[in-house]
């Protein structure tokens, strides 16, 4: 098994803010996704999730807290906090999730 080269694996996707799941731990899965600058809308989840920036920068907002994150950095999203993705972000974004 060779390594995966993520910022790679991010741009062969079809589409920005589309996720690829690159493998699955017990419930827990690694997923990889492209940033293009556009806005992604609010959620939030009955779990945690992981935002671990490869490379690029994140704008995110967090329960009505704007934060930018960067690359190698990791923002962790308590489980029912809503969150939403600001305009200019891009680059390569890791996501662990369940």
């Amino acid at each position: 098994m060779k390594p995966h080269h993520l910022a790679g694996l991010a741009s062969q996707l079809p589409d920005a803010w589309s996720s690829r799941v690159l493998a699955q731990f017990g419930d827990a899965r690694l997923k990889v996704l492209r940033m293009d600058d556009a806005a992604y809308p609010e959620e939030s989840h009955d779990y945690a999730e992981g935002l671990l920036v490869i490379e690029g920068e994140l704008r995110l907002r967090l329960d009505g807290q704007a934060l930018r994150v960067g690359t190698g950095e990791l923002c962790i999203v308590p489980p029912g906090v809503p969150h939403s993705v600001e305009e200019g972000s891009r680059g390569t974004l890791l996501i662990l999730d369940t």
